[in-house]
């Protein structure tokens, strides 16, 4: 059985997990930056929060509810922005979640404003959020490998040749968009039913960037990649709490080691297979015999 601790970190990096695969879709196979998903993710969190403490909804289907408000909200901002290009995207979203940030703030009779909306049920436990880490896995990685996620690397590689290969840019665009915003929303709701009480200073423009830099240092367009970026970034910090206030440091020195040592990111485009797993140890096994 895990102790309080213990849980608290398994929730926290499968949460996270959740939210780094959605950006690994969008980032990692359109090459679209957005500083806007800790917004979608207070979107899903205050959602599931109001669904559950007002509407009394069970918590799969509140969860359910932040994760479609979110994607709802993604797909309108998305028609007005997904048009643009480098920079101007990334400075409409990062706005997006500045703005979504102050209008929690201000709806004080709604989200309880800046000193946050309490009173959430506890549902998240280890296992739960586990669960779902595993499901947002295996949902992202058939659907990266559909007919839908080629038409993604395609754009990722050359968006002019996609096109004239009657590829609708703008059209799978919007649906990675989409598609990152609902798991941001599903890990806010996740994130919401752990802590119990939220503010909008949780999903700041830290957050966002705490998404991208993960997505970046597990690698561009591997969900594997995902994965271990997420567990470097959220357990560097503990492996350093005994060293108190330079923990953080020590971290951020840590991260930069590993970026400057691995510039496409820690497994880059590959993705773990088990049958490439047994050829390398196989490999490490020939090689041993050749220097004895």
């Amino acid at each position: 059985m895990l102790n309080a601790f213990q849980e608290g970190v398994v929730v926290v990096v499968c949460v996270n997990l959740i939210a780094v695969l959605g950006m690994s879709v969008l980032t990692g196979f359109t090459r679209l930056f957005s500083f806007g998903n800790a917004g979608f993710m207070s979107i899903g969190a205050y959602t599931a929060a109001i669904c559950s403490v007002q509407l009394r909804l069970p918590f799969p289907l509140a969860v359910l509810c932040g994760a479609a408000m979110a994607g709802f909200i993604a797909f309108l901002l998305g028609s007005l922005t997904i048009r643009l290009r480098g920079d101007y995207f990334l400075i409409s979203c990062l706005g997006f979640g500045e703005c979504v940030r102050v209008l929690f703030n201000y709806t004080k009779g709604l989200t309880g404003g800046a000193n946050g909306y309490s009173g959430i049920p506890y549902r998240t436990t280890a296992a739960v959020a586990f669960f779902c880490a595993v499901l947002a896995f295996v949902i992202a990685w058939n659907f990266i490998h559909s007919k839908y996620g080629q038409s993604l690397s395609a754009i990722r590689e050359n968006e002019v040749a996609a096109a004239a290969n009657g590829i609708d840019v703008v059209r799978c665009k919007k649906m990675s968009f989409v598609f990152s915003a609902i798991y941001a929303g599903w890990a806010g709701g996740l994130y919401a039913h752990y802590l119990r009480h939220i503010t909008p200073a949780l999903f700041n423009l830290g957050k966002s960037s705490e998404l991208i830099i993960t997505t970046v240092l597990g690698g561009l367009g591997s969900l594997t990649g995902s994965v271990l970026g997420t567990l470097v970034v959220q357990l560097l910090p503990e492996f350093f709490r005994g060293l108190a206030e330079y923990r953080m440091l020590f971290y951020g020195i840590a991260v930069v080691l590993v970026i400057l040592v691995r510039p496409a990111g820690l497994y880059g485009y590959r993705e773990f297979s088990i049958t490439g797993a047994v050829r390398f140890v196989r490999r490490l096994g020939k090689g041993d015999g050749q220097d004895g």
